[in-house]
């Protein structure tokens, strides 16, 4: 009888229920928001001394997931999204398609992921409500549970459960980078640029990158949580030298690993922060050197990059 009334209650009253979930429930209804609702969201991404206004559109057509991304300052740039397939737009440049399960570059790809992954490297905290775009949005705050990443935190709309904001924070409590939103709108159906852009016939995806001569560089050494994501045999901008490259990520903070042997490249010989991003030199045996770069405190540039090693 306890539980038929308090289901009734927490129909006919939603606060209520929602006053009753854990941060890790508001997380998990975030997640499924992002894959399921149509929606258009209007943000305001700041990172550093950088101002960019981007607009995120979502909806599903015939079971299938579209996203539309703009930046609405500077050369065109936009991206599309149909299932796992990720097509850029650029100006001047012809369009092309990689594999991809988010439009990457707006919102952490973990939010819309399986949230279970992040607790290896994060407490999950619920905060306080505050009103963004009009709305009222939950906050949860991501606590590192080491030294080696930085605290974030998002605000959750509590009649949607899609993010309103996404905060990234310094050890000394400075702001690193925000995702602000202005505007939200959701409908009952997909807006027709989705539609119209499900329909569109958009490159292949391009083959990854064939790691010629490439080598099998492993770490002693990770964060919790981290994991690699890629694996790519390249050469630097504006250098005829290839590189060793590994991406890294905890599904919130993403670092970059380069391995070159020296002389072959000009690369950075000092630690340095630009826009919140840092990179740390190191140099392995007599003919490596290692640059790994990431917003993350410099401790675990440091170890990741002392701890690499060729197997």
């Amino acid at each position: 009888m306890r539980a038929v009334i308090l289901s009734f209650i927490f129909l006919v009253f939603p606060a209520l229920a929602q006053d009753q979930l854990t941060a890790k429930a508001w997380l998990e209804n975030m997640s499924q928001a992002l894959h399921q609702k149509q929606f258009k969201l209007s943000v305001i991404q700041l990172q550093a001394d950088e101002i960019r206004p981007i607009i995120y559109m979502h909806g599903v057509v015939d079971d299938t997931e579209v996203a539309f991304l703009e930046h609405l300052n500077g050369p065109k740039k936009n991206a599309v999204r149909v299932a796992n397939t990720v097509t850029y737009l650029e100006h001047g440049q012809q369009a092309y398609s990689i594999r991809a399960k988010r439009i990457p570059g707006v919102l952490p790809e973990a939010l819309a992921g399986n949230i279970d992954e992040l607790e290896a490297g994060y407490q999950f905290v619920l905060g306080g409500r505050t009103r963004l775009a009009g709305r009222v949005g939950q906050m949860i705050r991501f606590m590192p549970r080491d030294d080696y990443r930085y605290e974030a935190a998002v605000w959750v709309d509590m009649e949607t459960y899609l993010p309103l904001r996404y905060d990234v924070v310094t050890q000394d409590n400075k702001l690193l980078e925000q995702v602000l939103a202005i505007e939200l709108f959701t409908f009952d159906e997909p807006p027709s640029l989705i539609e119209d852009a499900y329909k569109q016939p958009w490159p292949a995806a391009m083959s990854p990158s064939e790691r010629q001569d490439g080598q099998n560089w492993q770490f002693d050494w990770l964060p919790a949580g981290f994991k690699v994501i890629v694996r790519d045999y390249h050469r630097l901008f504006n250098s005829s030298q290839a590189v060793e490259y590994v991406a890294l990520t905890d599904g919130l903070s993403n670092i970059s690993v380069y391995v070159a042997r020296k002389g072959d490249t000009s690369l950075p010989e000092e630690l340095i922060t630009r826009n919140g991003i840092a990179m740390v030199t190191r140099d392995v045996g007599k003919q490596v050197e290692v640059v790994a770069i990431g917003k993350v405190p410099k401790a675990a540039l440091e170890r990741i990059a002392e701890g690499i090693k060729l197997k």
